[in-house]
């Protein structure tokens, strides 16, 4: 059975105007985010986004599960990320450069002096980054990128830019792991890759390509979001183009053309 997403455009103030064709014709507005929305709302595991920046965005935080429940949700926020476009000069920062404490990072982020706190590191195209919960992170300018989460809405700003937007220090801090990031599913994805790129603990992420993706399906039912990021991609018989999301049942259902592309995520 093949379920297609609800479509959710997010207008940011970091956003760019040029969308890809692909994803719709905006009129000029500033879209930062394109949201996969699935039937089940809250209930449903995972979120599937694209994000568009032409600034960077906030230096933020996400709780990990003790925090989250401590305030009222039902679980925290681990995310991935795979970069799709990268321009020159971008930038991804995860991690802090020097181990620090909740009393720096406060004042570094009332004074803004956060931002040279994080261990800003150049993007490329295929770049794949996993940003466990309790990382102090932020996305640069001048990237395209999906984005693989926890479906839950909680995100600490402790640094904005100035753009009036509402701060969280104190939630924030308490979320934060004042310390470099170092995860070993970090890697760089060729097109032609058939490869799991996340095996838990919250979810499973694939990337794959071309007909020799079939190999590395997962078999038996499930709760399956596909994610073309090419054409060529077709699941249960119908076409699904960069752009969409379709929930399956069945992985199986997939194939992909030569040389297409394309994400499966599943619930751990």
């Amino acid at each position: 059975m093949l379920t297609r997403t609800r479509t959710r455009i997010v207008e940011k103030p970091w956003g760019i105007t040029n969308i890809p064709s692909a994803f719709g014709a905006f009129a000029g507005r500033r879209i930062g985010e394109i949201w996969f929305e699935d039937p089940d709302g809250c209930a449903a595991p995972l979120m599937v986004k694209f994000l568009f920046t032409s600034e960077r965005l906030s230096i933020q935080v996400h709780p990990d599960d003790a925090v989250a429940r401590k305030a009222g949700f039902p679980c925290g926020k681990d995310e991935c990320w795979l970069v799709l476009d990268a321009r020159p000069g971008a930038e991804l920062g995860i991690g802090i450069r020097e181990n620090s404490d909740t009393d720096r990072l406060r004042r570094a982020a009332l004074d803004g002096s956060i931002a040279e706190m994080i261990d800003w590191r150049p993007a490329r195209t295929g770049d794949f980054l996993y940003n466990p919960a309790g990382t102090i992170h932020a996305i640069g300018a001048g990237l395209t990128v999906v984005e693989i989460q926890q479906n839950v809405d909680c995100t600490y700003r402790l640094y904005d830019y100035g753009r009036g937007r509402e701060l969280h220090l104190a939630a924030g801090l308490a979320a934060a792991k004042a310390g470099r990031h170092d995860d070993t599913r970090d890697s760089r994805i060729g097109a032609d890759n058939n490869r799991e790129l996340v095996g838990g603990p919250y979810f499973h992420l694939l990337h794959l390509s071309g007909p020799e993706a079939r190999a590395l399906l997962p078999e038996g039912k499930g709760r399956f979001s596909f994610v073309p990021l090419s054409a060529g991609c077709t699941a249960a018989g119908e076409a699904v183009e960069l752009g969409e999301c379709v929930i399956l049942d069945d992985a199986g259902a997939i194939a992909l053309a030569p040389r297409a592309r394309a994400l499966l995520c599943w619930p751990a």
